[in-house]
């Protein structure tokens, strides 16, 4: 097995006042390298609280988390700064792009914050990703002239600039239709196939269909992990489209 992810009886608690909100209860989870893995659940199950820990952007209040095979426990500011900038990619539902910077230069951006600076040509690394991702005739359209599924494979293509072994992705479709959203999932799709392994958080059980395998989550505890049977295809799917954009997903 080679796990990049290996979670045991991963805790994380939130105090408000008096109360302890206990958002994950003791979760052991491992992630293969090149898995596509989705995390379902309702509001309040513990996915986005999951996707956080494993995204080193903050640190559980026990158990155990090593990422490829090293415990991230005890790691100084930088070092979990350093996780985030060259071994994880980052995709958020908001796009997070700076509004009056070009395409290019909001996939740039992560490159600045590199500290071993082991990527020397920042913008050929930039227009490799928008390329990756379909958007090379676009590098210089700042984020208004773009759609919303063109504003996200920027954010993609900024998650992959720094070449990450990982990507984590929390509700990347969420504010956008169900077309742009299957087109979103077929670029995570040709990612993986060549060997990024792909974290999805979503609450849309026809989304996770995509993936290769389900966790599903509630109230803290992982419910159900399952290899997808008849996964989906969002390259068949986005040519099953008619040109009104009429379309059921089953």
């Amino acid at each position: 097995m080679n796990a990049v992810i290996e979670t045991k009886k991963l805790t994380k608690t939130f105090h408000m006042g008096d109360v302890a909100v206990h958002a994950l209860r003791g979760i052991d989870l491992v992630v293969e390298k090149g898995e596509f893995l989705a995390i379902m659940g309702a509001s309040g199950s513990g996915k986005s609280t999951l996707m956080n820990l494993l995204g080193c952007l903050d640190e559980p209040t026990s158990g155990e988390y090593y990422l490829d095979g090293k415990s991230v426990a005890g790691m100084s500011k930088n070092e979990y700064a350093d996780i985030r900038n060259q071994k994880i990619g980052f995709v958020f539902q908001g796009f997070n792009l700076l509004a009056r910077t070009s395409a290019l230069e909001n996939v740039e951006l992560p490159l600045f914050y590199d500290r071993t600076r082991r990527i020397r040509n920042p913008k050929a690394a930039a227009l490799e990703a928008l390329e990756r991702v379909g958007l090379g005739t676009r590098v210089k359209h700042h984020p208004n002239t773009l759609s919303g599924g063109e504003q996200q494979r920027v954010a993609i293509a900024r998650a992959l600039v720094n070449q990450p072994a990982i990507i984590l992705a929390d509700e990347p479709t969420g504010n956008l239709d169900t077309r742009t959203s299957i087109d979103v999932l077929s670029v995570f799709q040709e990612l993986n196939d060549q060997g990024i392994t792909v974290i999805l958080v979503t609450h849309e059980r026809d989304l996770a269909q995509y993936a290769k395998r389900i966790i599903e989550m509630r109230d803290g505890h992982v419910l159900r992990d399952a290899r997808v049977g008849n996964r989906r295809i969002a390259s068949v799917d986005l040519a099953e489209f008619h040109d009104d954009g009429a379309y059921e997903l089953e």
